[in-house]
């Protein structure tokens, strides 16, 4: 019985020595590792004509950010083919919706100085990131991985989110050059 009870502890000691030295994987730390390379793109020669300055661009990448994570909810479906990233989406609207409300003003002002058509912006981001997944296996973790940055705690603005496709140049949207 004695040496019954000893190999069951050496086997317990053993076994929490394995146990010791398979140590479970760290947590991936979110991060905003997540936003795909950015197309490449000519620069227009009339530059200074069309580029716009930080606050424009700011208030253009807020908007981006936010049309970009609406199509992913709406598209992204697990395997019973039911979407799985409404609760985030419903979770960031509920964070920035007041910075989502004054970024519609900024942006309305943004595409009158521009002369360009807002509804038509929002449909070119839109309709470009529906077009992502044919290209892009990591379209849904991308997002997922958008969401889960959006929503820390740390983050405090949406200008701390970058948008999973940097659509601006694609669409023109060029940042006016320093100096």
């Amino acid at each position: 019985m004695q040496k019954q009870s000893r190999s069951l502890s050496l086997f317990v000691v053993c076994a929490l020595s394995l146990a010791a030295c398979n140590p479970a994987p760290p947590e991936k730390k979110i991060s905003a590792d997540y936003q795909a390379p950015v197309a490449s793109v000519a620069t227009p020669t009339n530059l200074h004509s069309v580029c716009y300055s930080a606050s424009d661009l700011n208030a253009f990448r807020v908007r981006m950010v936010q049309q970009e994570l609406v199509v992913a909810a709406l598209q992204c479906k697990g395997a019973d083919g039911k979407i799985y990233l409404d609760d985030e989406y419903a979770a960031f609207i509920k964070k920035f919706r007041p910075e989502l409300s004054s970024n519609a003003n900024e942006l309305q002002s943004v595409v009158k100085r521009k002369k360009a058509n807002l509804d038509v912006m929002v449909t070119e981001i839109a309709n470009r990131t529906a077009q992502r997944p044919v290209h892009d296996r990591e379209f849904c973790s991308r997002h997922q991985r958008a969401f889960d940055w959006a929503l820390l705690a740390e983050v405090t603005s949406l200008t701390q989110v970058p948008a999973p496709y940097d659509l601006g140049p694609e669409m023109k949207v060029f940042p006016c050059p320093k100096g």
